[in-house]
């Protein structure tokens, strides 16, 4: 290969790569990106360009295809890496742990809302559907489980000691107001309902999910783009601790979902 042909293979998988760090950026919707995607799929010597320009820039290639376009996650410490800080520091100036806890809750709940069975991560054709007052809903209840598990381990002379994630941060999160306005009619950002649609607007702007209507403060439908993501999500401890409270279940097949009602003795005493 001559230095000519290195510099178009660099050129053309550093283009290919500009088009995944524009996420809401379909394939179908541009021809050359269209082009890209289909040549990283049969030519493997282009495959290692730009898998090679994508590692040097710190980012991993998660997926590539017609349906998701190409997919990066940033590694540890990248220039693209959003980090959690930064992104809770931005809705609220308050306590940086706090703020950083409850935002990511938020992100895993509205993941496993969307994806609650491994068949559904699996299944390249689900569609989930999310609403802010699912994810509302979904992570007050688990909240309160959460703190009627500790109060129960506390009366029983066994306190959580290991507590694992998700149990450090119930108290946070029961604390905090539900829903409170702006002057100009927004949700508050102090307010859990703030955290939740920041968090869903969030995943608009990056491509993740799609809005379809304003009904229950908002309701979403997922992307192949989200599908891959959560892929990766699914490995953390907090998402598998969610989903095991068994707060979220799937009423039907084509992805519409519903919060388990909880019973009485769940919620006494919180």
């Amino acid at each position: 290969m001559s230095a000519v042909d290195v510099i178009e293979q660099v050129t053309d998988a550093a283009r290919l790569i500009a088009f995944g760090l524009r996420p809401r950026l379909m394939p179908s919707r541009d021809l050359c990106y269209t082009e890209l995607v289909k040549r990283f799929a049969e030519d493997a010597v282009f495959r290692s360009f730009v898998e090679s320009v994508a590692e040097g820039l710190g980012i991993t290639v998660l997926d590539v295809s017609a349906r998701t376009g190409i997919v990066l996650g940033p590694v540890a410490d990248s220039a693209f890496e959003q980090k959690l800080d930064d992104y809770a520091r931005r809705a609220i100036l308050g306590d940086r742990h706090q703020e950083r806890v409850l935002h990511g809750l938020a992100h895993i709940a509205i993941a496993a809302l969307a994806f609650p069975r491994p068949d559904d991560l699996a299944a390249d054709t689900y569609i989930g559907r999310v609403s802010a007052e699912q994810v509302g809903s979904v992570v007050r209840e688990a909240c309160k489980m959460l703190s009627a598990k500790a109060v129960a381990a506390e009366e029983a002379g066994d306190p959580l000691v290991e507590a694992p994630e998700l149990e450090q941060v119930w108290r946070a999160y029961l604390r905090r107001p539900e829903t409170a306005l702006t002057k100009d009619g927004r949700p508050a950002p102090s307010t859990t309902q703030g955290v939740i649609t920041k968090a869903l607007r969030f995943l608009v702007d990056q491509g993740f999910l799609a809005k379809v209507n304003d009904d229950d403060g908002g309701t979403y439908r997922t992307t192949p783009r989200y599908q891959v993501q959560v892929r990766e999500l699914a490995a953390e401890r907090a998402f598998t601790e969610l989903l095991a409270l068994n707060v979220i279940t799937v009423t039907d097949p084509g992805g519409s979902l519903r919060t388990v009602p909880a019973a009485p003795a769940e919620v006494t005493g919180v």
